[in-house]
């Protein structure tokens, strides 16, 4: 047979990992048990979405006031750079491992690290994004008797949405990303796929990967959705020249 129309083991592969998804497989080292399948898919994914959502909504908690705060009052920059750097530095697999040993395993644990890796890109973006907005608008609210708490909440935020926005937008999809390491901290999520390759076979770390990387897009395009509504028609406007 002519070696051009054989599969390409590429394609072979993906083939494999799709119907890992859908249908369970014979595992030898689970004493005949199947394992895969859409069932038991969705229930690690629908872990991996909620302990990441939950990350996500704590590092906003924490880092978007912190950023609004310190961008209003132009202070903190060395702080916010730094924070976000380090951020950047910080090993996922050091940092759950650090954690579990010092406060134990668990979803809560896991929410709390990759809320920490998630705070720096939000808060470095908040500041950046507050610093830039336009002084003359600062100073026209000022001037019309606003409070400072109202120039954040009504200018500097509003005008901040695509930054802040982009920030959270890298941070979820580096959460939903390391959200797979969440066994080592003992949660289940599609993590044990790609971790468990001598029980699910090279088929479950494909498909693993494939699913995170489904779930991630969804996330982007969900988060760019809001992004658009977020933000004002005029600063869009603006944005398109």
């Amino acid at each position: 047979m002519n070696a051009a129309l054989l599969p390409h083991p590429l394609f072979a592969g993906f083939g494999g990992a799709i119907e890992f998804v859908f249908s369970k497989q014979e595992s030898s080292v689970t004493g005949g048990k199947k394992v895969g399948g859409f069932e038991q898919v969705l229930e690690l994914a629908w872990t991996q979405i909620e302990v990441s959502l939950l990350a996500i909504l704590l590092a906003c908690l924490i880092a978007i006031p912190v950023g609004l705060y310190f961008g209003h009052r132009g202070k903190g920059e060395l702080v916010a750079v730094g924070i976000g750097n380090a951020g950047r530095a910080i090993p996922e697999l050091a940092a759950i491992a650090l954690v579990a040993t010092v406060i134990g395993v668990g979803i809560p644990v896991l929410v709390l690290v990759l809320a920490l890796l998630g705070i720096p890109p939000i808060l470095t973006n908040t500041f950046v994004g507050v610093r830039q907005v336009d002084r003359a608008s600062v100073d026209a609210a000022r001037g019309v008797g606003m409070t400072e708490l109202q120039i954040v909440r009504k200018v500097e935020t509003p005008l901040s949405v695509p930054s802040i926005m982009t920030g959270i937008r890298g941070a979820t999809v580096n959460i939903v990303a390391t959200a797979t390491i969440a066994p080592l901290a003992g949660v289940l999520t599609l993590g044990d796929f790609i971790l468990g390759e001598n029980v699910y076979g090279a088929d479950g770390v494909l498909a693993g990967a494939i699913v995170v990387a489904i779930l991630a897009l969804l996330f982007e395009f969900a988060l760019a959705g809001l992004q658009r509504r977020l933000t004002s028609k005029g600063l869009q406007l603006q944005q398109a020249q």
